[in-house]
């Protein structure tokens, strides 16, 4: 089987989020939301966004499997697209403008290429196995810091850490980090890229959630450690950002 050509890949991936940016906007504040069966919610913007980019994406590589948020798997699961057409929904429904469209390209299970676009701020983080990252076309990195009592550092949402059963990581955290800050969702993600946020522990989450980050954080010089709870059914959680400050957060749990 002949290799992904990565290149041409990252201009399909922003194809496909140029796609979703198409749906999304003129959706935003303006659409209803539904209530799917575990509970979470969804709109129309998310399921016109992911049909968008499943259909630019099929047109760049059929034989590439994709597995999206809201549609499931086709082909291949291997070696092909994850897709999360809006992450944040919750604050997408509340008409808060920190919502992300995430893309990540795998191969052998593992990711090789990684997209957050950040619409409503019109930024976009693009990078690919040993291209670095970018914004907007601009070369970023993470953090340098080393000290968590200088360091921002974001979580994800007090029910994530319950849900993967880490409150006591939580507690631990709030009690001893003076800029714990819950910038959440891919949002925080896409601020740990450019070096804003010190480092960020985001738990319980979907593997379309934490693949764009897996391949972006150490193209941009960071260090990003995975705890795979799916075995228990907790999903997978992620410590990434500045090394330093990962390799000390990485004892909370």
């Amino acid at each position: 089987m002949a290799a992904i050509d990565l290149e041409a890949a990252a201009k399909a991936a922003a194809a496909a989020a140029d796609a979703a940016r198409r749906e999304i906007l003129p959706r935003f504040r303006r659409v209803a939301t539904e209530t799917k069966a575990d509970g979470s919610p969804v709109t129309e913007a998310d399921r016109a966004a992911e049909r968008a980019m499943r259909e630019v994406l099929r047109t760049f590589d059929p034989s590439l499997g994709i597995l999206g948020e809201e549609y499931g798997q086709e082909g291949d699961s291997e070696r092909g697209w994850l897709l999360d057409p809006i992450d944040g929904t919750i604050g997408f429904t509340r008409g808060i403008p920190l919502f992300t469209t995430l893309i990540a390209l795998i191969e052998n299970g593992a990711p090789v290429l990684g997209l957050i676009d950040v619409p409503a701020l019109d930024e976009r983080y693009l990078g690919f196995r040993g291209a670095g990252v970018k914004r907007n076309g601009e070369p970023v990195r993470v953090s340098g810091e080393s000290d968590l009592r200088r360091a921002i550092v974001s979580t994800g949402d007090p029910f994530q850490f319950d849900r993967f059963g880490a409150r006591a990581a939580y507690q631990r955290m709030s009690a001893e980090l003076p800029m714990l800050r819950g910038y959440t969702d891919a949002f925080g993600h896409s601020q740990v890229l450019h070096g804003g946020i010190g480092a960020m522990v985001d738990p319980g989450i979907h593997l379309w959630d934490a693949a764009p980050s897996q391949i972006l954080v150490p193209e941009a010089g960071g260090r990003c450690i995975t705890l795979d709870r799916r075995a228990a059914g907790r999903g997978v959680g992620l410590i990434f950002g500045s090394p330093a400050l990962v390799e000390q957060l990485a004892d909370y749990f």
